[in-house]
């Protein structure tokens, strides 16, 4: 057995925060330690106390005066976009035509798959991400090169191969026969080996014809236990053509319903215009609303209604992500400085323990894995990330006047990005300070 003390300060949350006052959502060890024992978190709390129950031969890692918190986790991504990010297009439509798709078709091709594949996860270490839900592209070669990197890395990963029969270009398309075999194949070779875990994913209603929803619908009945994921309602006009091309269905939310695609672990990528009625059903069956800001100000899609959602009569559930590549940037830190501008603009306020709640615990429950992910309890799984207010100069300027762990939190949150992690640590082995030496 291998057995590591970290050392430092630890934040981990209880639960969701009630307001900035709520220190009962999380707790806060100004001197803590980890004790990580086989990959796993075996005993959390002040050091002293922790230290005296480690092996007396224990290796430690000193990382004061820095803060120490679970990884941060990102619940919806597109791994082969990472070279369309930063593409100027008007609109979602006009984007996925023009960039988005040409480069997907490229992941025919396994060597380039898996070339992307290492930087994806390059980056994902780098800034503090050690768990994400991703989609691949419609080939079985993406999907196989992504979680052959996530099983090289041990890391806890999500992602599917995209089911797509229509409106997209040739290069791009399968048909519902293959969309279930390729699947299923993926499920076969994938789930459950290492850390990984499969979704079926269809990209979204424009792209799937009824059949191929049918064949979706077989999947989840015959693999009840996996996540799903999916887009829904992000822009007006894919919203719009959704309606023509399912005009059998109350609205856009319930072509996926007819579908049997909602339930607590399924993912709908945006959600920024959901009727009442649509957040009802969302309710209703436990699904997961997935904010995605620094995406939805790219593409000028529309002001995620967090509040509204999260405090109604009947909640829906709510995760946050970077959208790479619609997304800016892969960082949670500046995705969550990017959501709390969205909330400024609709009246409301996201304060910094709800930003730190909502990348760790808050979306390990959306995963329905927070008794693996997202906190610092004994039995968790030792991914964890180390902050670094005072990481570049006009940090550390700011960072002098910084008196309470809430401006801590901000600071972090408004001004960082890859240069405030110090450390990323998967499975208990420091990761990024080891980027380009293997």
């Amino acid at each position: 057995m291998t057995s590591t003390l970290i050392r430092g300060r630890l934040l981990s949350f209880n639960r969701a925060p009630e307001d900035i006052d709520d220190s009962a959502a999380y707790t806060y060890e100004s001197d803590g330690g980890l004790l990580i024992e086989d990959g796993v978190i075996a005993a959390a709390g002040a050091y002293a106390a922790v230290k005296a129950t480690a092996p007396q031969d224990v290796a430690e890692v000193d990382h004061r005066p820095h803060l120490i918190m679970p990884g941060f986790i990102d619940t919806h991504l597109h791994f082969p976009q990472m070279q369309v990010m930063a593409s100027y297009a008007a609109d979602l439509l006009e984007w996925l035509n023009t960039y988005t798709f040409p480069e997907e078709c490229r992941f025919v091709e396994p060597a380039h798959a898996e070339r992307i594949a290492v930087h994806f996860f390059d980056e994902m270490i780098r800034h503090g991400t050690t768990t994400a839900t991703a989609y691949c592209s419609v080939h079985k070669t993406s999907a196989d090169a992504f979680f052959a990197e996530s099983l090289k890395r041990n890391m806890c990963m999500i992602a599917g191969k995209v089911m797509m029969d229509r409106n997209a270009p040739q290069g791009l398309l399968d048909t519902p026969e293959m969309s279930y075999d390729e699947t299923r194949a993926v499920i076969d070779d994938w789930h459950g080996k290492g850390r990984n875990h499969v979704a079926i994913t269809p990209r979204f209603a424009i792209t799937s014809t009824p059949e191929q929803m049918e064949v979706a619908q077989s999947l989840v009945r015959e693999f009840p236990h996996l996540h799903v994921q999916t887009h829904l309602s992000e822009n007006r006009d894919e919203i719009a053509f959704t309606s023509e091309l399912y005009p059998e269905a109350k609205d856009y939310t319930d072509v996926y319903a007819r579908y049997g695609l909602l339930g607590p672990k399924s993912l709908f990528g945006h959600c920024i215009h959901l009727s009442e009625r649509e957040a009802d059903a969302m309710s209703e069956t436990g699904s997961v609303a997935v904010f995605c800001p620094t995406s939805n100000l790219f593409l000028g899609s529309g002001l995620f209604p967090l509040r509204a959602l999260t405090r109604r009569q009947k909640p829906v559930r709510v995760s946050i992500a970077s959208d790479i590549g619609g997304g800016t940037s892969y960082s949670m830190l500046r995705t969550l400085d990017e959501a709390y501008k969205i909330l400024q603009l609709q009246g409301e306020r996201l304060n910094p323990f709800d930003s730190f709640h909502l990348m760790t615990r808050g979306n390990a429950e959306a995963l329905s894995l927070a008794d693996r992910l997202g906190t610092l309890e004994p039995g968790s799984d030792a991914d964890l990330v180390v902050l670094d207010m005072a990481a570049t100069p006009a940090m550390a300027l700011r960072a002098e006047v910084v008196n309470s762990l809430a401006d801590e939190l901000f600071l972090l949150q408004t001004m960082g990005d890859d240069r405030a992690i110090v450390e990323t640590y998967v499975a208990g082995k420091p990761c990024k300070s080891v980027l380009g030496m293997s």
